[in-house]
């Protein structure tokens, strides 16, 4: 079994966390508060008052943090994960950043004789609870064959897609479809509930139709009551979607609807929605039909 460090216990970070417990692997967990990663000292995880301590406690190194800007944090200074490496450690980012912004850090990395890869996934708190979440691997591929068994105790489907920030560019794109979906799903609600068909019963046949992805099948159900916890908020999803504008920019392909799904973003942030799950995209169209909804009456449906 092996000697894992984790820095980043968020929603998704923890219940990884708690997969690789229950293999096996000894975890040693850092994360900015305390009081939420509890539940996983009780369980057996190992608890480091600095990202550079989980590292040097470590042989595999994860994080999972929510910006280019945390991802400073944890790894910069003389407590940042950076200062913890040491030679044949390996780093595992499954932070959404720039590609560009990864490659940089890989090279840090490697001056410390360690080495990198990113690991985006995709899936949702549930996929990953189900142990159907896809993982995506970006960096050299003797790296990825050591860190591979690792990654099949958190998703049975693992994926070596290239060098170094190439994994960062298939979630982007993966992502970005995300916001497109929900935006185009919430159009054929609308139309369907404004010519007199149930929201309830629209969402059924939706979500059992030739358009219902596994996103829509979990989401969809999101516009008749959000979760109390967002899977991905508004900021996040918003994050994702200005990374691949910007990755379109560099590579000359155009993002129309990308584009679109962003403005929708926007206007649920002026709504003061940040912090619902980013299937409150329905409930900014839903306004702008006329149509009432639990988060415009200004709450959650339970």
């Amino acid at each position: 079994m092996a000697k894992v460090g984790f820095i980043g216990l968020g929603v998704m970070g923890s219940q990884m966390v708690n997969r690789l417990l229950s293999k096996g692997h000894s975890v040693t967990g850092y994360n900015r508060t305390r009081s939420k990663a509890q539940w996983l000292v009780e369980k057996g995880m190992q608890w480091a008052d600095s990202p550079r301590a989980a590292a040097a406690a470590s042989d595999f190194v994860f994080a999972m943090v929510t910006n280019a800007a945390a991802t400073a944090a944890i790894t910069e200074g003389p407590d940042g994960m950076l200062a913890g490496l040491s030679a044949g450690k390996i780093f595992i980012d499954m932070s959404t950043i720039s590609p560009n912004v990864s490659r940089a850090l890989a090279a840090k990395v490697r001056e410390k004789g360690a080495d990198m890869v990113d690991s985006p996934v995709s899936g949702s708190v549930i996929t990953l609870q189900e142990g159907k979440l896809s993982v995506m691997v970006g960096g050299r591929r003797e790296t990825f064959e050591k860190v591979k068994p690792l990654l099949l105790d958190i998703g049975p489907k693992v994926t070596h897609v290239g060098d170094n920030g190439l994994a960062l560019a298939m979630k982007i794109a993966v992502n970005l479809s995300l916001a497109v979906q929900m935006l185009a799903f919430s159009e054929g609600m609308l139309l369907a509930e404004k010519s007199g068909i149930a929201r309830e019963t629209a969402v059924d046949v939706l979500t059992h139709s030739a358009i219902a992805s596994p996103m829509i099948q979990y989401r969809g159900p999101f516009i008749l009551h959000q979760p109390e916890e967002a899977w991905f908020d508004v900021n996040m999803m918003q994050k994702d979607v200005v990374l691949a504008m910007e990755l379109g920019r560099q590579l000359d392909v155009p993002l129309p609807t990308t584009a679109v799904s962003n403005e929708f973003l926007t206007a649920a942030r002026g709504m003061g929605w940040t912090k619902y799950d980013f299937a409150c995209m329905f409930d900014v169209l839903a306004a702008m039909s006329g149509v009432k909804t639990p988060v415009t009456e200004g709450g959650r449906k339970a």
